[in-house]
């Protein structure tokens, strides 16, 4: 045999012209190439097949279930494997199944061949995934996909406590204390109802970077957004405190609510003194609202207005003169309610300090039961415009409606915001019956006369004490 038939025959090829095969087979011409039999040179078996432990190919059992020409372009029945399309349950002509290369290779390696449904050959190759050999990898996957949901799910989340629907609710106020940090302050926000979580709201500081929080109070609105929240929180407090302090005039809470963002000094005066905005106890004819506005700390809120703030005030003093049931109390002294507001606007201002009031509020009485000028010097003050201070002989003398030095009974109107121990003192005067009193303590005690001698006394002790 020629080498190259040795060649060929250990390769076990079969060609169309008829040379032998590796098991020394006739191929289709009949014709063997080589020595009888179609053995290799010294590498056949007995019956003139090769051995499949020396030539390392598989042995002939394996061909025994491959059709007769399988592979061979000459045969029109078959398909070769480079044009073969997996259908299992196609057949030929002859009946004859077509085998998918994966089942050939199965039954190469021993696979079951006894049904070659596409199944069968998919698992077969199943014991062969990684999933199977690394069993740690499935548990890995599982925790990756949960994690992704509780991200997703969790970022959908936060990003709907962020943007709630709906519009935004009443306006909150919310007061930051020193030292707050966010997760004291969302604490706060979320029990006065402005966010729906405390959480979601940290969560979303963290990530957008959240301003630095000031002391103050804040005005918010329920269901306001994260942003909204942060925007205010970067401008810092928003809302103010303003207080109105007994003896105040108009004039003196224009001016310190002008102080404050959003609020005008002139539109609070105006509105104050036009009758644009008007009092209960205000009597026909008069305009302003002097000694009508409640004292004490009010807040002022962003968007809140002159009108607004001074509705407010008019509210509280209201509240006060009710109590007092200050419509009977007037009466019960022979005086209007507003006459009796009037009055305890002068008490206010003589009496300094509580202790006084009631004695004042009797001098005040006896003197106009007598029809004597009150001669008052906050009379005077008030209408120069002061607030304290010397009342001198040519101040005495100034043409003025409020100069008690020359006009009896009561100013017009009252000259400043009573406070409610003033109003007190005024429809329950101490009894007594002093015409006079000056200062004769430097804490502010009020010495009381009934004739002009005790008085002239009372001042010559003021003056010692570097008090007149």
């Amino acid at each position: 045999m020629t080498s190259e038939g040795n060649d060929r025959n250990e390769a076990g090829e079969a060609n169309g012209a008829g040379e032998a095969n590796e098991a020394g087979e006739a191929n289709e011409a009949g014709e063997a190439n080589g020595s009888p039999g179609g053995q290799s040179d010294g590498h056949a078996t007995g019956d003139g097949r090769s051995n499949p432990e020396e030539t390392g190919q598989p042995g002939p059992e394996w061909r025994a279930n491959i059709p007769e020409g399988f592979g061979d372009p000459g045969v029109a029945d078959v398909v070769p494997t480079s044009n073969f399309v997996a259908e299992p349950e196609d057949s030929d002509a002859a009946g004859q199944v077509r085998l998918t290369r994966a089942q050939v290779q199965a039954q190469a390696r021993g696979g079951r061949s006894d049904d070659d449904s596409p199944a069968d050959v998919d698992d077969g190759w199943e014991d062969r995934t990684v999933f199977r050999h690394h069993p740690w990898r499935v548990v890995a996957l599982v925790f990756v996909v949960l994690g992704l949901g509780f991200v997703v799910g969790g970022t959908l989340w936060v990003n709907h406590e962020a943007n709630p629907s709906g519009p935004k609710g009443a306006q909150v106020v919310v007061t930051v204390p020193r030292g707050s940090g966010t997760s004291q302050f969302a604490g706060v926000l979320a029990s006065k109802g402005v966010i729906g979580s405390s959480l979601a709201y940290r969560i979303w500081s963290n990530v957008h970077a959240a301003p630095a929080i000031y002391a103050g109070a804040y005005a918010f609105n329920k269901n306001d957004s994260f942003s909204d929240i942060d925007r205010v929180l970067g401008a810092g407090p928003n809302v103010f405190a303003i207080n109105v302090p007994a003896g105040f005039t108009v004039g003196e809470v224009a001016e310190r609510v002008g102080q404050y963002p959003g609020f005008d000094a002139t539109t609070f005066a105006t509105l104050a003194t036009s009758g644009t905005v008007h009092s209960p106890w205000q009597p026909v004819g008069v305009t302003s609202l002097e000694g009508l506005l409640g004292t004490g700390t009010y807040q002022l809120v962003p968007g809140e207005t002159e009108t607004e703030l001074l509705t407010d005030m008019i509210d509280r003093f209201d509240q006060q003169a009710n109590a007092m049931d200050l419509t009977a109390g007037a009466a019960a002294i022979g005086l209007t309610p507003y006459q009796a507001i009037t009055m305890a606007s002068i008490v206010e201002k003589e009496g300094f300090i509580q202790k006084n009031m009631g004695q004042v509020a009797r001098v005040i009485l006896n003197r106009l039961a007598k029809n004597m000028p009150l001669q008052m010097d906050s009379t005077v003050l008030y209408s120069e415009g002061r607030d304290g201070g010397r009342v001198t002989t040519a101040d005495e003398a100034v043409k003025s409606p409020y100069n008690t030095y020359l006009n009896a009974g009561l100013t017009p109107t009252p000259i400043c915001f009573p406070s409610a121990a003033a109003l007190k003192a005024t429809l329950s005067p101490t009894p007594g019956s002093w015409l006079y009193f000056v200062v004769v303590e430097s804490d502010g005690t009020e010495a009381f006369a009934t004739t002009y001698a005790e008085q002239q006394a009372n001042e010559a002790v003021a003056a010692q004490r570097g008090l007149s």
